[in-house]
């Protein structure tokens, strides 16, 4: 009995996340996918599926969703474990239904606000015409702003800590050589904080004294 007790404890676990292992048992398939392509068709086929300017004013609603679906680097391993930390308690904490309307609002509004910068950017001459079809793929912002909501589920004044590391963690690339890329990260941090109407009522926050304490007995 003892022996089947840690399987069933991740059975468990993975089905209390559905939305999580679900996306993530996609991003396993396209990943695996994407070491089977060829070197110089890979490119072409994300960029064709990256939120950058060009592909945004063509079919929005086609990338954004498509984006989310690829991992630009293929290196899945780092993603499942971010996703068991970070998505996976957000989404039984939240519902499945309010987690997925946290990670939509990151990934979508953080996406169209930085490339309208960009836009800018390159309308002011600032940054390079060629910028339209820069490369823009992935799950981070949807990450960023789950990671970021989670500090409600932290009691104070842990949540400040908490909150602070996630702040200097984002803001730093962003103070020290900034891009459009991270300032959707941020930008996504702050959407994530924006969230706070969806974790009204979802119980007492998680404080780590109590936790310690009944570790001691």
């Amino acid at each position: 009995m003892g022996i089947n007790r840690g399987p069933n404890a991740v059975r468990a676990y993975v089905r209390s996340a559905p939305g999580t292992y679900v996306w993530l048992g996609i991003l396993f398939v396209t990943t695996v996918a994407l070491h089977h392509m060829p070197a110089e068709f890979e490119e072409h086929f994300l960029r064709h599926r990256s939120t950058n300017i060009h592909e945004l004013s063509r079919s929005p609603v086609r990338v954004l969703v498509a984006s989310a679906m690829w991992i630009e680097n293929g290196n899945w391993l780092p993603y499942a474990f971010l996703y068991t930390v970070f998505h996976a308690p957000a989404e039984r904490w939240l519902g499945t239904a309010r987690w997925l309307a946290v990670c939509a609002l990151a990934h979508v509004l953080a996406s169209l606000i930085s490339e309208a910068m960009l836009l800018a950017a390159i309308r002011k001459g600032v940054a390079p015409q060629e910028a339209v079809y820069t490369m823009d793929i992935g799950v981070s912002y949807a990450l960023a702003g789950v990671i970021a909501v989670l500090g409600y589920r932290i009691a104070a004044p842990w949540r400040y800590a908490y909150l602070a590391a996630v702040a200097a963690v984002f803001a730093l690339p962003l103070a020290a050589a900034p891009s459009f890329t991270d300032f959707g990260h941020f930008l996504a941090v702050l959407l994530g904080l924006a969230c706070y109407p969806l974790v009204r009522g979802r119980g007492k926050a998680w404080d780590p004294k109590e936790t310690l304490a009944a570790l001691r007995g």
